[in-house]
C-alpha cells in the first residue's frame, strides 16, 4: 500500500466510502468529525464512544474495529477530502464527561501528537466557519464596536 498523498488520495480504496459518509453528514449538519465518520463506517460503536467520553476506556483506538494503519489511512483521506471540499479545519479538545476532573481524553494509546490532532480536528462548512469567525470578532470588540485591549 502506498502512502496517501494529495496526489493519490482519490485513488485510495477507502476514498469512495469516506466521500459518501462526509456527504451524508454534511446533508444533516455543518460539521464533520472523525469520530462520526468512524461510527458511520461501522468501525466504532456509539456505546464505545460514550464509554471513552466517560473514561471507561483509556483510548479510542483501543475500540476501533479495524487495524490502526487503516484508521490512519481513513483519517488522512478524510482530511484531504474535507480540505478539497473547502471545509475549514478546527482543532477541538475532547474532555472527560461526568463527575470529577475534566481532563483531556486520549485518542491513541501513546498520545502521539500528530494522531491526536488528526482525530480531534473537526471540519466546518463555510457557513459555520463564517458564523464562528463573526462570534470571535464580536468577542474581540467592546460593547460599542471598539477593539478591546
Amino acid at each position: 500500500m502506498k502512502k496517501v498523498t494529495t496526489n493519490n488520495y482519490m485513488k485510495d480504496r477507502l476514498y469512495p466510502r469516506v466521500v459518501s459518509v462526509v456527504s451524508e453528514i454534511l446533508a444533516e449538519k455543518d460539521v464533520v468529525t472523525p469520530i462520526e465518520v468512524f461510527v458511520r463506517l461501522d468501525l466504532l460503536k456509539p456505546s464505545m464512544v460514550e464509554d471513552w467520553r466517560f473514561h471507561r476506556i483509556p483510548s479510542l483506538e483501543k475500540v476501533i474495529q479495524c487495524n490502526l494503519s487503516k484508521a490512519s489511512r481513513i483519517l488522512r483521506v478524510l482530511r484531504l477530502h474535507c480540505l478539497a471540499r473547502g471545509l475549514k479545519p478546527s482543532l477541538t479538545e475532547y474532555r472527560k464527561w461526568g463527575k470529577g476532573c475534566k481532563f483531556p481524553l486520549r485518542f491513541s494509546k501513546f498520545g502521539d501528537p500528530n494522531l491526536e490532532a488528526a482525530y480531534s480536528t473537526h471540519y466546518l462548512s463555510s457557513r459555520l466557519a463564517n458564523a464562528k469567525g463573526s462570534q470571535v470578532e464580536a468577542r474581540q470588540q467592546g460593547p460599542n464596536g471598539a477593539e478591546s485591549p
